[in-house]
């Protein structure tokens, strides 16, 4: 996306009224497509890019596939960002991946098995400033918003 695209891109996204309507239409049409192609497209890949998690339920245990924007770091992990669009309460993927932090993500067409860890403090300090010059319309989502935008990292495990 170039120069004016990305700049409307960024302010659209960072309104009250994005915030009401994207997260029950990208999240779902996102899956969609990804199943139908098999994990090939992920619309909203197109502004950022973006994974499919997949994490257990932190209470049913079961797999829930989540669509979410990340920004891939050059050491080959992720950070996933937990701001709900501005809304308030954190999203339930992050409760889940507290629970249970082993988890798989399907990043262009590859299913990755991962494993989450919270950030906090210091470390949380500097990923929070990536992700925001990454992203700007991220400080929007924040300051609508009393509690703390989670940020986990993820990690590929090793198999073997």
């Amino acid at each position: 996306m170039a120069g004016y695209g990305v700049k409307l891109v960024r302010k659209v996204s960072s309104t009250r009224a994005f915030a009401k309507v994207a997260p029950h239409v990208i999240p779902a049409f996102d899956r969609t497509v990804h199943r139908l192609t098999r994990g090939k497209v992920l619309p909203s890949a197109r502004m950022l890019p973006g994974v499919i998690l997949t994490a257990r339920g932190a209470r049913s245990g079961l797999p829930r596939r989540t669509p979410l924007a990340c920004m891939p770091e050059d050491d080959g992990t992720w950070i996933l960002i937990g701001s709900n669009f501005g809304r308030p309460g954190h999203p339930v993927w992050t409760t889940n991946l507290l629970k249970h932090p082993e988890a798989e993500i399907s990043w262009r067409g590859r299913d990755i098995a991962v494993r989450a860890r919270l950030l906090e403090g210091a470390e949380r300090e500097a990923a929070w400033a990536a992700v925001l010059a990454f992203w700007p319309p991220y400080a929007t989502y924040q300051s609508r918003v009393d509690r703390e935008i989670r940020l986990f990292r993820l990690h590929r495990v090793e198999e073997g």
